[in-house]
């Protein structure tokens, strides 16, 4: 029995000196395998993975700076400089604008006196007075009316030549004169029987198409300018009343200072006050288009005596019926130019008074081009005291024969 504990005991011993020498083995072979492995990968990676070359690092690290700088450039503050720069751009940008502006409107004003010189010759104007013929250099229009004979006479004996005179002055200066009056109510009626028996003696009337009537001065006013320039190729075309003297010289050379002004409007530009008040001389029935109570208009020739350049004479031709008409002729007159590119030539020897104020600026050297009383809106009692004003503020009589426009 003891010998077999014994061998049991020592079997047993045995067995267990041979698991610890099994797991002290393990551990050493663990430790070898792992530095194996270790030293194996050491020398797979330095085969596998090869560092770049400084010069490529330089390559690309350059690249990139490069990428930097034009990115934060585009994004960086612009210098004082190139600010400045920018801001003077502004205004010849701006220069460029009104300049194309202004291109475009001549063009347009080109345009429509080239379709009013297509449609007058379409209209069958007279061979001698149509716009192919002649270029003429004014076209005064008198506006008168059925009851002013007395009022035409005092002219054709003062300042405006008559027969030969005339004919010589039209081919001569290129200058056409003519009363301008419409037609009765009642049309062929004995108004205008009486007109026609005028004519024939002088030959001095263009009539229009137009129902006379004070109220429709703008309406004449407008159809002036279409039916003259339809009938005349002219630089000008100037509207006056019968009750105002003119020197047609001074008047000829005030217009050719201006001739480098393709649309020009010539008179004593004014700005008088809206008049709302009812059955007052001058009321203004659209008063409340122009403002508060006691508004004024806005600068207008005054209506004795304007004048037109031929591009504004188209444009009125042209766009006649959509004009607006006022209740005064001046007023509407301005009205069609006020929001156009157009010269407003204020010229006070067109508006001077009668005697003693033109006989003194006469006397002076500085004659004056029209004269009237202010007070009277023309020469008060015209058809008497046209020869006097004439005697005292008139040109000489070879003046306009002189004169070179």
């Amino acid at each position: 029995m003891s010998f077999n504990k014994s061998r049991g005991a020592a079997a047993v011993l045995g067995g267990g000196d041979e698991l610890v020498l099994r797991g002290t083995i393990s551990k050493k072979w663990t430790f070898l395998l792992c530095l194996a492995s270790f030293c194996i990968g050491l020398i797979f990676t330095n085969r596998m993975w090869t560092m770049p070359e400084p010069k490529e690092i330089i390559r690309r690290s350059a690249l990139e700076v490069n990428k930097m700088n034009l990115v934060s450039g585009d994004c960086a503050p612009k210098s004082i400089m190139e600010q400045k720069d920018i801001i003077g751009e502004v205004p010849r940008t701006q220069d460029a604008i009104q300049a194309l502006d202004k291109t475009i409107s001549n063009l347009e004003m080109e345009l429509a006196s080239a379709k009013a010189s297509q449609e007058s010759e379409l209209n069958g104007a007279p061979l001698s007075e149509s716009t192919g013929k002649r270029r003429y250099f004014m076209v005064i229009g008198i506006n008168t009316a059925f009851s002013s004979r007395k009022r035409r006479d005092s002219l054709r004996a003062t300042w405006m030549p008559q027969g030969e005179k005339r004919r010589k002055l039209e081919d001569e200066k290129g200058i056409i004169i003519r009363f301008v009056i419409g037609h009765s109510a009642t049309s062929g009626g004995i108004l205008d029987r009486a007109i026609d028996a005028e004519d024939r003696k002088h030959g001095d009337f263009m009539r229009l198409d137009h129902v006379e009537g004070y109220l429709e001065l703008a309406a004449k006013t407008k159809s002036f300018f279409v039916t003259a320039l339809s009938m005349w190729d002219a630089e000008y075309y100037i509207k006056v009343d019968d009750d105002v003297h003119v020197n047609i010289a001074t008047l000829g050379n005030i217009l050719a200072k201006h001739r480098s002004k393709p649309r020009a409007y010539i008179g004593c530009m004014k700005s008088g006050p809206v008049l709302a008040q009812k059955g007052v001389r001058y009321h203004e029935p659209e008063y409340w288009k122009f403002g508060e109570w006691g508004n004024k208009y806005f600068r207008h020739a005054t209506g004795q005596l304007y004048a037109i350049s031929k591009d504004l004479a188209s444009y009125i031709s042209i766009n006649q019926h959509v004009l607006h008409k006022y209740a005064n002729e001046d007023v509407s007159l301005g009205a069609w130019f006020i929001g156009l590119d157009v010269e407003h030539v204020d010229d006070r020897r067109l508006c001077c008074g009668t005697q003693p104020d033109c006989e003194w600026k006469a006397q002076a050297g500085n004659v004056c081009a029209a004269s009237f009383d202010w007070s009277c809106s023309g020469i008060c009692k015209s058809a008497d005291r046209m020869k006097e004003v004439h005697q005292r503020c008139g040109e000489n009589d070879s003046a306009i024969w002189s004169a070179k426009f």
